[in-house]
């Protein structure tokens, strides 16, 4: 009953579609992944994860998954439609945020963090490209292919994420937690003031050596004033235990920052 009103984006996995309901007023994204794609990257556990995971999520803050189905080439994931597009294109389009649009970036983030992490998921992917925006400007956490439940206490292993976002931890393989959402709270602060990331090298390895010599060692531009200065070096602190977000106060630590 779903007849396709556009294409939204186009990508390596396969394409996003804009569809209504036959008849009737009602939009969806709907996710067309080629299975091909799908076999050839070995992403079979990441896809079957995210429908597993979304599946679980009830947020305002996250991307609503209603139902998947599939045929002989496509696996489909039929979303919420957020018709106010992605984040990083309107921060590519302005250079970079004022610091009252990166409070309220960081807001939606932090309560979608707060309940994800609620009930046990790391999400291991923010960047501005993963958060789209609904029809009243809300911000929405998407692609949770790298988001993973772990019990409270427990730590997990897997090197993912986008290089200029990974944490220390994960880059030397020590095990990590929640935590490490938080520090990538600390580097879209960043980004979404100043435009690029605070750690970006000529190659991945460059990037990862900048993260490990740390936020400590890093001159901040004169356009980040003093209380956002505060808060990026207190999510970006290498050791995780004494990360803001992480503290006996958890994520109120976060939303109290002034």
């Amino acid at each position: 009953n779903l007849e396709v009103v556009t294409t939204l984006g186009v990508g390596g996995f396969g394409r996003v579609e804009l569809v209504k309901v036959k008849n009737e007023n009602v939009a969806f994204a709907m996710k067309c992944i080629k299975k091909k794609h799908v076999v050839d990257t070995k992403q079979q556990e990441h896809i079957y994860s995210e429908k597993k995971i979304l599946e679980q999520i009830c947020s305002p803050f996250v991307v609503k998954l209603y139902r998947t189905f599939k045929d002989n080439k496509y696996v489909y994931m039929l979303l919420e439609a957020c018709l106010g597009g992605e984040l990083w294109s309107l921060l590519r389009d302005r250079g970079s945020f004022d610091e009252f649009t990166t409070k309220f970036c960081v807001g939606c983030v932090t309560e979608a963090f707060d309940y994800l992490h609620q009930i046990g998921i790391i999400y291991r992917d923010l960047k501005p490209e993963n958060l789209i925006l609904d029809a009243e400007g809300y911000i929405k956490l998407v692609d949770f292919g790298f988001a993973k439940k772990i019990g409270s206490g427990q730590k997990t292993w897997t090197f993912c994420g986008t290089p200029e976002y990974v944490a220390p931890e994960v880059i030397l393989s020590k095990g990590h937690d929640f935590s490490v959402d938080f520090w990538s709270l600390g580097i879209l602060v960043y980004e979404l003031l100043t435009g690029s990331p605070p750690f970006s090298g000529a190659d991945q390895m460059m990037t990862y050596n900048l993260i490990l010599k740390g936020i400590e060692k890093l001159d901040f531009p004169k356009i980040i004033t003093r209380r956002p200065e505060d808060l990026i070096r207190r999510l970006c602190r290498q050791n995780p235990t004494e990360r803001l977000g992480n503290l006996r106060n958890g994520i109120n630590d976060i939303k109290k920052h002034r």
